[in-house]
């Protein structure tokens, strides 16, 4: 009968694999930016934080917003026929507006693709989906904001 290679005593207990791997003397793996570098930032994270500090503005300058839920949606559920594709919906009931993200990010034409004009473009339609639910102008919203222009 053939003997097991391994020996029966427990001084020999197989290791835990798996320790951190450090194979080949390099040291363990770590995130993919590094411990000293920044956080990679997505459309996401860009896209909600726009919305957010737009929106934090806008409650600053109007109180009637503090009680309005805003959300944020990968996209709407269908597309309205002769119109399109929605980039916000507005319900005055609830006091609920809801954004689109890939619908803002993909389906607007811009001139040139940076982070700044993508931020506008966002900024466009918080804009535009506050002054629908208080029955406003989006210019009147932020007169002082725009008072350079």
């Amino acid at each position: 009968m053939p003997r097991s290679r391994r020996s029966a005593d427990p001084a020999s207990a197989p290791t835990v694999r798996g320790r951190g791997r450090d194979r080949h003397g390099r040291g363990i793996r770590s995130s993919a930016t590094g411990p000293y570098l920044p956080p990679l930032r997505t459309r996401i994270d860009l896209f909600d934080m726009t919305i957010a500090s737009t929106v934090d503005y806008l409650r600053g300058v109007w109180p009637e917003l503090a009680d309005v839920i805003f959300e944020v949606a990968p996209g709407p559920n269908a597309v309205i026929p002769g119109v399109g594709v929605e980039r916000y919906r507005v319900n005055a009931a609830e006091r609920r507006i809801v954004f689109y993200r890939l619908p803002i990010q993909r389906l607007s034409r811009l001139h040139r693709n940076d982070e700044f004009h993508q931020r506008m473009v966002i900024e466009s339609c918080v804009f535009r989906a506050i002054a629908e639910l208080l029955g406003k102008d989006p210019w009147d919203l932020a007169p002082d904001r725009f008072r350079h222009l």
